[in-house]
């Protein structure tokens, strides 16, 4: 009988780690060549022929010299790219939820469908930013890590600090915050979300992420109900602001939601808080793309060019036929007609920028193509479509303290890239063509794995869990 049991539990252990039929594994150290096409290596503003990659053992060793090369490269595996082909570094969603609220169900992580289609969308990096289950975020990064499913690097943030985490003790203490902080810490999360955070929470956060050497975000807002003005979060030392700049334009007697509208580019408020941001080297997450599904959609943004659709279950599909799955609210509206001038301005000011789409699909819109959505959207507001690119790349990988590895193609850093058809440099909208994703050195089909993934993504039944740390 025990014997039994020990057999079982050795299976069920070799077919947890067998690797997923579309991970790729390269053999013998895993050297590939690409050639031919164009390249943007996101440390300038230009495409340029591509001088060839070496890529081995998940890094790029090589950029050019592929026939001088020291390396032994016989045996390699070549990848031969086109003359409308555009080799393209990794896109870094900083603010990337695997999560979906369908027919009536509370907001919950996905672990199937998101992480296959954020890698088929080259997405190859994300920040949770946030999550309400930590724990299942956590067993879905070493998943990918360990090969047993597709899907881009996960940073898992761990639950949000504030609030918006279910079961939030407001009277927590700077002795349990720092505590909660270090017990996830060594579950090995790479930065903390505040949301909903009162101030003496957020500096008690602050101090303790950086005693690690971790970065914080905050969706903050303007010091309404004893809340957080950016502005305030930024002299508390924040690495990165989500949606809202705060300073003098967002009042205290009422929300950074109602204050939003009536902020401008060109005046003393704008400028000051842009300035302040510049100074101490603050990132600003615009998340553009995510006020803009709810409001009018007609700029061409939120335009569907695959059928987004197809990756839902029957049910789902037949439930949402005769209703409309994201609500049109006229608050999102004017918010996302409002930021559009202000990114813009905040570009031209030289004000530091990551990219995170922070999308919950209702049903219709599905992160990772929200990706291409929100550099379409950075270039229609005013931003160049290489400083788009360099935002959503090595823009992410600063403000995560990895552009050391990531962000960029030069030697030295991951194999981290994907292949588009057309110049995104001309048409930004060009990124949406995506023919071939690597991360790591691993080689990815895109439409094989967004049709692994076609009619399987349902609300999830897995119960959240109340989170805290010890």
């Amino acid at each position: 009988m025990k014997r039994s049991i020990l057999l079982t539990a050795l299976l069920g252990l070799l077919l947890a780690a067998t690797p997923h039929p579309l991970v790729a594994r390269q053999a013998d150290g895993g050297t590939v060549i690409v050639r031919g096409g164009w390249l943007f290596d996101a440390t300038g503003d230009q495409r340029v022929r591509n001088p060839g990659l070496v890529i081995r053992a998940g890094e790029i060793m090589e950029v050019g010299n592929l026939e001088s090369s020291a390396l032994d490269l016989s045996g390699a595996r070549v990848v031969e790219l086109d003359e409308g082909q555009t080799i393209l570094p990794g896109i870094f969603d900083v603010h990337a939820h695997y999560n979906v609220t369908l027919m009536l169900r509370p907001r919950t992580e996905e672990f199937h469908a998101m992480p296959v289609i954020y890698l088929a969308n080259g997405v190859t990096s994300t920040f949770p930013n946030g999550e309400y289950d930590p724990e299942g975020m956590e067993e879905l990064r070493k998943r990918i890590d360990r090969g047993e499913h597709p899907g881009p690097r996960i940073f898992n943030s761990g639950p949000y600090f504030g609030s918006a985490r279910p079961g939030w003790n407001p009277d927590i203490t700077r002795e349990e915050l720092h505590a909660e902080v270090d017990h996830w810490v060594e579950r090995g999360v790479k930065g903390f979300k505040a949301k909903g955070i009162e101030p003496d929470h957020l500096r008690w956060l602050i101090e303790r992420a950086h005693w690690h050497g971790l970065p914080v975000s905050g969706h903050l807002d303007s010091g309404y109900r004893n809340s957080v003005n950016p502005r305030d979060a930024v002299l508390m030392g924040i690495d990165r602001v989500e949606h809202f700049q705060g300073g003098l334009a967002f009042p205290s007697t009422q929300s950074a939601y109602a204050s939003f509208p009536g902020v401008v580019p060109g005046t003393p408020e704008f400028d000051d808080i842009t300035d302040l941001f510049i100074r101490y080297g603050v990132y600003y997450n615009q998340t553009l793309s995510a006020y803009g599904y709810f409001g009018s959609r007609d700029d061409g943004v939120f335009d569907f060019w695959t059928d987004e659709s197809r990756f839902f279950t029957p049910a789902v599909r037949e439930t949402f036929a005769d209703l409309p799955t994201t609500r049109f609210s006229a608050s999102f509206d004017s918010i996302y007609q409002a930021k559009c001038p202000l990114a813009g301005a905040y570009y031209e000011a030289g004000g530091l920028m990551s990219m995170g789409t922070d999308h919950v699909s209702t049903g219709a819109y599905l992160p990772g193509f929200g990706a291409h959505r929100e550099l379409h959207a950075m270039v229609v507001c005013g931003i160049p479509e290489a400083e788009a690119l360099r935002i959503a790349t090595v823009g992410s990988a600063r403000v995560m303290r990895m552009s050391d590895r990531q962000g960029t193609l030069e030697v030295g850093k991951l194999a981290d890239l994907f292949v588009v058809r057309g110049n995104p440099l001309e048409d930004i909208r060009n990124t949406r063509n995506v023919e071939l994703v690597m991360k790591g050195g691993e080689i990815y089909d895109p439409a094989a794995l967004l049709q692994s993934v076609e009619g399987t993504l349902e609300p999830p039944f897995r119960p959240r869990p109340e989170v805290g740390g010890s």
